[in-house]
């Protein structure tokens, strides 16, 4: 955007400017995504890493399981789906809507290599339960220490 006077200081504009820049800032921060990406949801999610597992819990509530797609590919774990909005009625009114809906996806870099082979998955209760094997090469090996 062009300014009226561009070689003019107008401390108030400025201040006016910072703010909106710290509040992009902000919003992606938090969100992890930036302003121009509003509408799009994500499920949250937990990694836990334990000597045999990298286990994923990702909150999906309202889908069904044949609504959710796990796939692994280059130690990327990504989960896609979508959330149809419930059909609106001509009869009611809506004070508020805050559920959000539409199509997500999620790409996870993985921090060791797993054996795609036999990763499971669950859903219960909104919750979708990922448990991905690591390989033996990848699991911590104790090693017997000899005394002479």
């Amino acid at each position: 955007m062009a300014d009226k006077y561009p070689g003019k200081w107008e401390p108030f504009r400025d201040m006016v400017n910072l703010r909106a820049d710290m509040d992009r800032l902000f919003k992606t921060f938090f969100t992890g995504y930036p302003e121009e990406y509003e509408g799009i949801w994500a499920p949250v999610i937990d990694i836990e890493e334990d000597k045999d597992n990298i286990l994923v819990k990702a909150e999906i509530p309202g889908l069904k399981k044949e609504e959710i797609k796990v796939t692994v590919r280059d130690n990327v774990l990504s989960i896609s789906g979508e959330r149809k909005q419930e059909q609106e009625t001509k009869d009611r009114l809506y004070h508020r809507i805050e559920r959000s809906y539409g199509k997500f996806s999620r790409r996870i870099s993985l921090p060791v290599a797993v054996d795609a082979d036999n990763i499971k998955a669950n859903y219960k209760d909104g919750i979708l339960y990922i448990t991905l094997p690591k390989p033996e090469s990848v699991k911590p090996k104790q090693i017997e220490v000899e005394i002479k």
